[in-house]
């Protein structure tokens, strides 16, 4: 199976992804918030708050699990993507980590299929058209050595995104 096989872009919502795991685009806190983090906790439950309180937050560009609760996906992978600040602040890696944290993690609890929202671009601003390429590129190099994941799911809100999104794709799995 080939990178183009495994991911995937999609409109629609995250929480209703009915895959092993899905990703939060979390604050430093991962205590709630708004957008992708308020909706998934809204999905959830009370119970992933309180599973969140004894994480301890997470830093930029690293990831934490949790159970998914009442939501379709067994896990909640937490991360925290940078805010983006023009470019030369490090956002670039910082995104990059973040979603190779997530792989790694999903890697460990031998998930098969997860589905990722666009990290950082929204009330974080980072650009989508930037955004999307860090995206693919980081999960089509995870992907070269590892045979677990099946289904990558990158998950669009709007159809602006998943242009963005599925215009990488197409670019970065097609070379």
């Amino acid at each position: 199976m080939n990178s183009f096989d495994t991911i995937s872009v999609i409109e629609g919502n995250i929480v209703e992804q009915e895959v092993d795991a899905i990703v939060n685009a979390a604050n430093n806190s991962l205590l709630g918030g708004g957008g992708v983090d308020g909706a998934i906790h809204m999905a959830a439950g009370p119970q992933l708050l309180e599973e969140c309180r004894t994480l301890g937050g997470c830093p930029t560009g690293g990831a934490r699990i949790t159970r998914g609760y009442r939501l379709p996906a067994k896990w909640v992978i937490h991360t925290v993507g940078p805010v983006w600040q023009g470019g030369n602040a490090g956002e670039d890696s910082l995104l990059a980590s973040s979603y190779r944290n997530c792989l790694e993690l999903a890697a460990i609890h031998k998930i098969r299929s997860m589905a990722f929202p666009a990290i950082s671009t929204g009330a974080y601003g980072f650009p989508p058209d930037r955004a999307s390429v860090i995206a693919v590129t980081t999960i089509k190099d995870f992907l070269q050595n590892d045979d677990l994941l099946s289904d990558i799911r990158l998950v669009c809100f709007s159809r602006s995104a998943f242009c963005h999104y599925s215009s990488a794709l197409n670019r970065i799995i097609g070379e």
